[in-house]
């Protein structure tokens, strides 16, 4: 598996396809893999480049606190080690807020930007709910089990009906491929002190805003409070969707995409 020096730490990354370079950035525990359904697609059309975080899947795991501008300083340490000055930067949920950080801390990098199940962070966001959290930090102990009950938690009961394989093939790569559980919670620590809100106004870059309004994670009120505040931007609900709509809603998710870096 590929790896790169960048930013003080190794990052495992992917480059697939051809084009102009689409960065995918995932959430909290979430390695390459997240974009499953995404990769495959996008490269058709882009340069997709997918990583994965500091503390998640092959990339290095410091004994260290974590960021939200940590983060983003690796993903343009890691643009910039490939030799990519610019770069259409998708991030979803923690990769959203990582987004949003790049995008303010390197504005000369990016091109068009697409956050997805997101909020500004800080006081005035709307939390998760209790409820969502109390099922969160509920754990078996047993990877697979745990792994099912927190997919629960963001797609529909119906969705993961209908499509038991996709789910299957999600929990299996999950239970291949562990997070360590300190790596989880320092990278869980990075979020309670991000608070963009003063600041996302200032993101200048076309800015796709992608929810899912049954999102039981990142209540969807946080994508049209972040919208009313990116001028340049353009926001799109995904009815019914979760906070993985990305995986449950797919191919509307990539074509709304695919439509929005075409334009």
């Amino acid at each position: 598996m590929p790896k790169i020096l960048a930013n003080g730490i190794n990052i495992h990354y992917e480059i697939h396809g051809t084009g102009d370079p689409v960065v995918l950035i995932g959430g909290l525990g979430a390695d390459t893999f997240l974009w499953f359904r995404q990769t495959p697609e996008l490269s058709k059309a882009f340069q997709v480049i997918v990583f994965d975080n500091r503390g998640a899947g092959e990339s290095d795991k410091p004994e260290e606190p974590y960021s939200i501008k940590m983060f983003a300083d690796d993903t343009a340490g890691l643009l910039k080690a490939l030799g990519i000055k610019r770069a259409n930067i998708i991030g979803a949920s923690l990769g959203g807020l990582i987004a949003e950080e790049f995008a303010l801390s390197y504005p000369e990098m990016v091109n068009k930007l697409v956050l997805v199940s997101a909020s500004f962070g800080g006081p005035n966001s709307v939390p998760t709910p209790k409820e969502t959290l109390f099922e969160m930090m509920n754990r078996t102990g047993n990877p697979e089990t745990d792994i099912r009950n927190g997919f629960k938690l963001f797609t529909s009961a119906e969705w993961q009906q209908a499509h038991p394989e996709l789910v299957n093939e999600y929990v299996m790569w999950r239970v291949a491929h562990p997070q360590p559980v300190p790596a989880y919670q320092r990278q869980a620590m990075a979020t309670p002190g991000f608070n963009a809100e003063d600041r996302v106004a200032q993101i200048a870059a076309p800015t796709l805003i992608a929810h899912g309004d049954h999102d039981r994670v990142v209540p969807v009120e946080n994508a049209r409070m972040l919208a009313a505040k990116i001028k340049n931007s353009n926001l799109m609900i995904f009815p019914g969707g979760g906070h993985a709509f990305t995986i449950e809603m797919a191919d509307q998710f990539n074509a709304a995409v695919e439509k929005f870096l075409k334009k």
